[in-house]
């Protein structure tokens, strides 16, 4: 039986990039997300002539987690890509609670409840590889898209005291990706198509963040910062007073500052 991965958000974007590597590779795949795109997705997955499970699910809840492991059916997982999440472009006093609310469950809660459940099968049999989508976002605060930097900033730093947690677990490894921002629907998702970073050409290409993502998880590092000039903000975000950085992500994502 081959080894089996599992991906979420996987219908489009740095998921779908990141379950086509995993085909390529061989895996089978049990990929997840929150709308029917991801059984067209499969279809293309499945061309690498492996055994493709599609579920359509909330993964902002812990039911919509356990639909997805539920669909194990006693395989293991040998590889979890922990990407689903989702944006929050706007005025904050202005989006409705279930708009913000799903954010913060897609991003933090499923996540988290979804690497709790895989990692004590991980650990318990020690083995398992996990990628775990964060992103450069979390350094900086997000004006204009507050609730969507402050989840990541969450992931950012709940994956550094988990792999702590887990430094001593042999056979086990939690790999962070960071990225910056990607050219794919997260802008229109997010209703920031009229902002700056909206309009930007000069996105990162998703196909290459998966791969950096990909290649660092099989080598068990703790985090790949994706794209040089990703990894300066990071090293900015160290020394530049918080509201300077406010500032500056005010100018990129306020609504109309691309027109």
């Amino acid at each position: 039986m081959k080894k089996l991965a599992l991906v979420t958000g996987a219908s489009t974007g740095i998921g779908f990039e990141l379950a086509s590597i995993a085909a390529e590779e061989g895996y089978d795949l049990l990929v997840a997300a929150d709308e029917k795109l991801i059984n067209a997705a499969a279809a293309d997955f499945r061309q690498h002539g492996v055994d493709v499970f599609p579920v359509e699910a909330d993964l902002s809840s812990k039911a919509g987690v356990d639909l997805v492991l539920n669909q194990l059916n006693g395989r293991q997982i040998d590889v979890l890509c922990a990407n689903a999440g989702t944006g929050t472009g706007g005025v904050f006093l202005e989006q409705e609670f279930d708009y913000w609310a799903h954010a913060i469950g897609t991003n933090i809660t499923g996540t988290v409840y979804m690497l709790q459940e895989v990692l004590k099968q991980m650990v318990a049999r020690r083995s398992g590889k996990v990628l775990v989508t964060g992103s450069i976002a979390g350094y900086i605060p997000g004006s204009f898209n507050a609730v969507y930097n402050a989840s990541k900033a969450f992931i950012d730093n709940f994956t550094d005291a988990l792999r702590n947690e887990l430094k001593d677990v042999d056979g086990v490894t939690v790999t962070t990706l960071m990225p910056g921002a990607t050219d794919t629907e997260f802008f229109a998702r997010a209703d920031m198509l009229d902002t700056m970073v909206g309009q930007d050409e000069d996105k990162d290409d998703p196909a290459k963040v998966a791969r950096d993502g990909w290649h660092a998880m099989m080598k068990g590092e703790d985090r790949i910062i994706s794209g040089w000039k990703n990894k300066l903000q990071v090293a900015a975000s160290g020394v530049v007073p918080v509201g300077i950085l406010a500032e500056r992500h005010r100018k990129m994502a306020e609504p109309g500052s691309g027109e």
